[in-house]
């Protein structure tokens, strides 16, 4: 309150003076500082692009300056706290949003926002045509793939950019008017999609204030997490109502990175070994070790030194091929944390993009003797939680025994999206892979669609057939992102994050005794 107002001002709202004013006038200004710190022009960086390629750092909202003093000019912005306490009673709409509900759908060379223009002339410069007419560009990577429907025998055209915007999602995708209209009922498969994946893109440059990423706090002893699905998760677990769909798909398209990590490792998880349950014995088996770890009995603890208890180790999740999730804000990644109270976490991001785009908010540090491999630590948030990223190769550190050794009660990977059978990322998991089934410790893999998730699949069983089980068998996220993406670099690929789901370990081999005759 006292961040927003001067010191006469606080005075006269304390001794009641402005009864007059609105009360959620009032409201607003107690609840302000109990806004959520994520701003929306990270989400407009990490969403809609899996092309790996940055477009230019989007333009920042202006900042809103609270003057000390009374003397303020008339013209100066609106407070903060009124324009929360207007979005969160709906009784009117922000005047100073740049687009309204109503009114989020604009193609994207005609779009009030620079960021999205700017993207529109990526897309006409990278995309080519989809039309079966022209050439093939590159090898096709799945059935699903457009340039799979460029056949040597109807193809005589060169290949073409798609400069041709379609009026009913306003993405551009062909490279004139006539092929789009003669491919119209390829396009319209995906059409509706497109069209939502352009209104969510606009309501991140909308200037509204996102409520929905006001995150809750620790969970409580008394109340017990129900995983079953996205509206369980969100209502037992205290967020505030989302009754938008298109705020929906904004808030899980972050939520999903952690909670998919939580919805496999807590002892509440939905997937488990009974019919339809996707828990393999085996599964059942490493999950249980980590769990028991995860969830340790409470030990009566206290804050005085009589109190003082022992407590295990923290439980190590190492995230390969660390991209975007690695730029999350720390909020997002404390909902994990909050899902275990009484258990020690620490994540720990690998990979050579781990900190792209990241320089100015952490520079590299150097390598030295007490820091190999250069990690950057983020110990400051709050007791039970780190954070540490390498920006470097796994089997790299691995081999210099940096991690080791590992332990099965405490010890789990995560790969998110990692392109094991891409052929353009398959190479770098080659020497990886192996290492990973050596730790014999649980890995969680997510793919983009269902295809990728099977090339994954089948890349890992070429590779190492026989030498690992599966713990979770392949299927759709229950958790994974209601927001659908757009691939710049070809407008027809739309995926969503951590679309499938599965998990596998490196075979054990367990003595056996036979019994003396």
């Amino acid at each position: 309150m006292a961040g927003y107002t001067c010191v006469q001002c606080l005075q006269v709202l304390r001794q009641g003076v402005r009864a007059s004013a609105p009360q959620a006038r009032l409201q607003g200004l107690a609840t302000a500082r109990r806004r959520s710190p994520i701003s929306p022009s990270f989400i407009r960086s990490f969403g809609s692009q899996r092309n790996g390629q940055s477009l230019g750092n989007t333009p920042e909202q202006p900042k809103h300056t609270h003057s000390q003093t009374c003397c303020a000019p008339k013209s100066s912005p609106s407070p903060l706290p009124q324009r929360a306490a207007h979005t969160a009673t709906g009784s009117s709409v922000n005047p100073r949003a740049v687009l309204k509900p109503d009114n989020l759908f604009h193609s994207f060379s005609n779009s009030p926002s620079p960021a999205i223009r700017k993207r529109a002339e990526f897309i006409k410069q990278n995309a080519f045509c989809p039309h079966p007419s022209h050439q093939q560009t590159r090898a096709a990577v799945s059935p699903h793939d457009p340039e799979a429907r460029k056949t040597t025998d109807d193809t005589n055209l060169p290949p073409a950019h798609s400069h041709f915007e379609c009026p009913d999602c306003g993405v551009p995708v062909y490279c004139s008017e006539g092929h789009w209209m003669d491919d119209f009922e390829a396009h319209l498969e995906i059409c509706d999609t497109l069209r939502q994946i352009n209104e969510d893109d606009h309501d991140l440059h909308s200037g509204r204030f996102f409520h929905e990423f006001h995150y809750p706090g620790p969970q409580d002893d008394n109340f017990v997490i129900n995983m079953t699905n996205w509206d369980t998760y969100l209502y037992t677990r205290e967020f505030a109502a989302i009754n938008d769909d298109r705020s929906m798909r904004q808030v899980t398209r972050m939520l999903t990175y952690p909670q998919t990590i939580g919805s496999v490792l807590h002892e509440l998880s939905p997937y488990s070994v009974r019919s339809g349950g996707r828990l393999t014995p085996e599964g059942l088996k490493s999950l249980s070790a980590l769990r028991y770890s995860l969830h340790p009995p409470k030990s009566g603890e206290s804050i005085d030194v009589k109190g003082l208890r022992l407590k295990a180790p923290p439980v190590r999740i190492f995230i390969l091929g660390a991209r975007a999730e690695s730029s999350l804000p720390r909020d997002v990644w404390l909902q994990l944390q909050y899902m275990y109270p009484r258990a020690l976490l620490h994540l720990i991001f690998i990979g050579p993009e781990s900190m792209a785009n990241r320089d100015g908010e952490y520079p590299l540090p150097e390598r030295t003797p007490e820091n190999p491999f250069g990690g950057i630590v983020e110990d400051r948030l709050g007791g039970q939680m780190k954070i540490t990223t390498y920006v470097d190769y796994f089997h790299t550190m691995n081999k210099a025994q940096y991690f080791g050794p590992f332990d099965p009660y405490l010890d789990c990977f995560m790969l998110f999206h990692p392109g094991l059978g891409h052929p353009a990322s398959s190479h770098e998991w080659e020497e990886t892979l192996p290492q990973l089934l050596e730790t014999k410790v649980p890995i969680i893999c997510t793919g983009y669609t269902q295809w990728d998730l099977e090339r994954d699949i089948n890349w890992v069983g070429e590779k190492c057939r026989g030498e690992f089980d599966v713990l979770l068998e392949p299927g759709e996220n229950i958790f994974r992102s209601l927001r659908w993406d757009l691939n710049d670099q070809d407008p027809h690929d739309v995926s969503c994050g951590n679309w499938g789901l599965w998990a596998f370990r490196g075979k054990r081999y367990e003595a056996a005794f036979s019994k003396e005759e």
